[in-house]
């Protein structure tokens, strides 16, 4: 099933988020423009992007082995896999995941994101955060939002500026989680490579593409009211539950987990 705000029209004369993120992991659904911008961001753009999947593998089967069973993704990007979808229906196979992108060829591989096990189910929203009650309305027909759900915004709030209050629209979304739903999130930030900042700016600038990274104070604003479980909000690869630690390395990418607790927020 799939909800369609607009036709298939996409736009290769600028470099889109997903697409660029999809080229630094190695994929291949992207454009010379894309791939462009992808060349003039540092080395290390790339090892962080695997950092960041790594963490959304991690924290997806973490909140699985938990018991939640139904997940809004946000941000989807193009299917890379394992997709969130596999990761947890590997875990419970009677899973339910929304799907919500605004980039039209997300929706061109809608149906690789839409094969799901026999017991579970997924579904595609073709929307844009900035609308977050256009994707709540969406997903309320899929998802039941009398028991938990998990939502995931992943390597997505740092292409919404200041203007466009991010913390507003994850406000939004938070607030109409169930008690007992988790958010899932991670954000890009410069404070452990500082020297790179610069660097990473002016590429995603001369790209048109907005682009507002955070350092730790401005992303724990993001957990405000909830309750983050351990380790906290860390580095992409200081988070872990069950298992090894990943190998420490610096990250370009703050992460966390965090719970909406049963009493009310204030």
């Amino acid at each position: 099933m799939t909800a369609e705000r607009d036709p298939l029209v996409i736009d290769t004369s600028k470099p889109h988020p997903a697409r660029v993120y999809d080229w630094l992991l190695g994929g291949k659904d992207n454009y010379l423009v894309d791939q462009e911008l992808g060349q003039k961001l540092p080395a290390a753009a790339r090892a962080n992007a695997a950092r960041n999947r790594a963490f959304m593998h991690r924290a997806a089967a973490w909140l699985a082995h938990q018991g939640i069973d139904q997940f809004l993704d946000i941000g989807t990007g193009i299917p890379t896999e394992p997709n969130l979808h596999q990761i947890v229906q590997a875990i419970t196979p009677s899973a339910r995941i929304a799907y919500a992108d605004n980039d039209p060829i997300v929706l061109r591989h809608a149906e690789a994101l839409l094969v799901s096990t026999p017991d579970g189910a997924t579904t595609y929203i073709q929307a844009d955060v900035r609308e977050p009650q256009d994707i709540l309305e969406h997903a309320r027909g899929f998802l039941d939002f009398r028991r938990p759900v998990a939502l995931s915004l992943i390597a997505l709030m740092h292409f919404i500026t200041d203007e466009e209050d991010p913390y507003a629209l994850t406000r939004t979304l938070v607030d109409a989680l169930p008690p007992g739903s988790f958010l899932m999130f991670s954000h890009g930030t410069a404070d452990e490579h500082p020297e790179l900042e610069k660097s990473v700016s002016t590429a995603y600038k001369e790209g048109q593409v907005p682009l507002r990274m955070r350092t730790r104070a401005e992303v724990a604003r993001f957990f405000d009211g909830l309750d983050l479980v351990e380790p906290g909000l860390v580095s992409a690869t200081d988070w872990h539950q069950e298992g090894p630690a990943p190998a420490r390395e610096r990250s370009g990418f703050y992460v966390g987990v965090a719970r909406v607790p049963e009493a009310p927020r204030e």
